[in-house]
């Protein structure tokens, strides 16, 4: 039962933060505008790949990001600390401006409009995936448990999370043209807005996570 818990807590915390930050619905508009000129069936295939690509990336970040940072020294509490920032910041900047956020994208996927495989690169990083993505994956690794039978329930969790959003890249990409029709780019930035506030309270508490841990590990070395 506490494997069971624990892979559902963790799977609730990771989703929304990944699905904020990724932001499935808002890129679908930007991909659609990108892809105008492919065949119907080249765009579903090719979001099919960016869903799978973006799958790697995020798994990828979550299961080896944190270790490889301890790997050069970087504590699991200052990471956090920084994590818990970077994800604040990017949420802040998504909750502030949108706008901004999505004109930074469509910069990055426009450049390749008329290539042949922008599948990866740069459909997938930076556009889907990118440093703001990488940095999520990372700091939710960085705020696994400290237990070694707590790890293949957190890491279970957080990896079905990273599935379940590239396989909402995966449907919005598909039916992109459908979502432009429904949503537009209005509703689009409220949806956004929302996902950013939450996205915002998870670095706070990512960051609040670090600075406990750095406070109690001081103290314990001073004792």
């Amino acid at each position: 039962m506490d494997i069971f818990n624990g892979m559902i807590g963790s799977f609730l915390v990771a989703l929304p933060a990944l699905f904020s930050i990724v932001n499935p619905i808002g890129g679908a508009l930007i991909y659609s505008q990108v892809t105008i000129g492919r065949l119907h069936a080249e765009r579903i295939t090719l979001a099919y790949r960016v869903a799978v690509y973006s799958a790697i990336v995020m798994l990828v970040s979550l299961l080896i990001g944190a270790s490889l940072m301890s790997f050069f020294g970087v504590s699991i509490e200052a990471l956090r600390v920084a994590g818990g920032l970077v994800v604040a910041a990017s949420a802040w900047g998504m909750l502030y401006d949108p706008k901004e956020n999505e004109d930074r994208k469509q910069d990055h996927a426009a450049s390749a409009a008329g290539e042949s495989d922008i599948a990866f690169f740069p459909l997938t990083m930076p556009f889907t995936t990118g440093p703001g993505t990488i940095s999520v994956a990372i700091a939710l690794s960085a705020s696994r448990p400290s237990t070694t039978e707590a790890l293949l329930p957190f890491y279970t969790g957080t990896s079905a999370a990273a599935i379940v959003v590239s396989l909402a890249v995966a449907i919005c990409y598909a039916s992109a043209d459908r979502l432009v029709a429904l949503l537009g780019p209005a509703r689009a930035r409220i949806l956004t807005r929302l996902s950013a506030f939450l996205l915002l309270c998870i670095g706070i508490q990512i960051l609040i996570s670090g600075v406990q841990g750095a406070i109690a590990t001081t103290l314990a070395r001073a004792h």
